[in-house]
């Protein structure tokens, strides 16, 4: 499968939904951009890595995890988005010491924070862009964020809120809710996993 370079556009916060922001990566040499829902604090870590001016007074996570790969000679070469499923995105990144080479799966988000850190190209695979991408009409710069996104930053996540309160939780049963609540845990969805655990603590 063909790899798609992307490259970060910026991140967009919902002006309709509170502490919901969107990543959005655009391929590089085309139109289409992959908008990504991530949550405040990874939103937080990626606009001080974009912002080289902001020094926060201690180390973030991602930046404590860049020191410490430095002073053991570990090197991001890449980050891959190479899976989507159930609107979760899955990467991989590629590291390298020694010239030995390591793939260690992570959250996106984390995934592109380190990658920013380490100055690492961002790629996914052409059958996820066909899937994810999303083409924007009148999009004349790939570098500048427009009114555009920020429509298309709170359709994304009405849609994400339209889904989960299709899930009328309190018709489930306690069995139905633990194997919903395992489900959002293992793809990593933990919003919809802590309503899933609201509702099983107010059964309980």
């Amino acid at each position: 499968m063909s790899l798609v370079r992307l490259n970060i556009k910026g991140i967009s916060y919902s002006q309709t939904q509170n502490g919901a922001y969107a990543l959005i990566l655009t391929e590089q040499g085309g139109e289409r951009k992959l908008p990504i829902v991530i949550g405040a604090f990874e939103a937080q870590s990626i606009a001080i890595a974009l912002e080289k001016e902001i020094k926060p007074p201690r180390p973030l996570t991602h930046d404590l995890f860049k020191n410490f790969a430095d002073r053991f000679d570990v090197v991001i070469k890449q980050v891959i988005i190479h899976k989507l499923v159930d609107g979760v995105f899955y990467s991989s990144i590629i590291c390298e010491r020694d010239n030995i080479e390591e793939i260690i799966d992570a959250r996106t988000s984390d995934a592109i924070s380190l990658a920013l850190r380490f100055q690492a190209p961002i790629f996914t695979y052409k059958n996820i862009l066909d899937k994810a991408g999303i083409f924007l009409k009148g999009n004349t710069n790939p570098e500048e964020f427009t009114e555009d996104d920020e429509i298309l930053m709170d359709e994304i996540l009405l849609e994400d809120e339209t889904s989960s309160s299709d899930s009328d939780y309190n018709k489930l049963s306690l069995q139905d809710l633990h194997n919903k609540l395992d489900q959002a845990v293992h793809s990593e969805d933990y919003e919809t996993a802590a309503q899933l655990r609201d509702e099983i603590s107010k059964r309980n």
